[in-house]
């Protein structure tokens, strides 16, 4: 694996994909997908339908130096695959810890795209964690076995609310310890 830096967020390289920031091209396919009403429910933060100027404003605080999450697009290009199939990021949180989030679009679920973002992610340790979080929806569970898969342990249930389903939807979260 191969990490580069640009601006101040690196590239972190796959064998089958590169992890890269966000740029103002991504707008196309983030709004594409990310609109998809399938995406948008299992998240916290999509709404659904997805107001007009949103993935615009998604993109641009990706790309902001002062931002308090870095966010890297899931860039298939160089195994001739498209430029965004989805995105991954990590919330800084206090204590050395981040909060990993991810969505794939929905034509490449079940390709094992999310495990090797995530397990890609955990290898750069870009941000130099001592411990990352995720959580996931119950009825998700395809998102809980790939942060298992990834190493992440269960640490309990909670809830969070989805603006997309407009109500507060039970979780498991995840922890694991660099």
């Amino acid at each position: 694996m191969k990490i580069d830096t640009i601006i101040n967020q690196p590239v972190i390289e796959t064998e089958r994909f590169d992890l890269r920031p966000l740029r103002k091209s991504d707008k196309g396919l983030v709004e594409h997908y990310s609109s998809d009403e399938r995406v948008a429910r299992m998240t916290t933060s999509i709404p659904h339908p997805l107001p007009p100027g949103m993935a615009e404003a998604f993109v641009t605080r990706a790309m902001s130096e002062d931002r308090d999450e870095d966010t890297w697009a899931m860039d298939g290009t160089k195994d001739g695959g498209p430029e965004l199939m989805g995105v991954i990021s990590l919330k800084k949180m206090d204590r050395n810890q981040t909060e990993v989030g991810y969505w794939v679009a929905p034509i490449f679920w079940n390709t094992g795209l999310a495990s090797l973002a995530v397990q890609a992610l955990v290898e750069a340790n870009p941000l130099d964690n001592a411990t990352m979080f995720a959580s996931v929806f119950q009825d998700n569970p395809a998102s809980a076995r790939v942060l298992t898969h990834c190493g992440f342990e269960y640490l309990g249930d909670a809830e969070s609310f989805s603006v997309a389903r407009d109500t507060t939807v039970p979780t498991w979260t995840y922890s694991r310890k660099l």
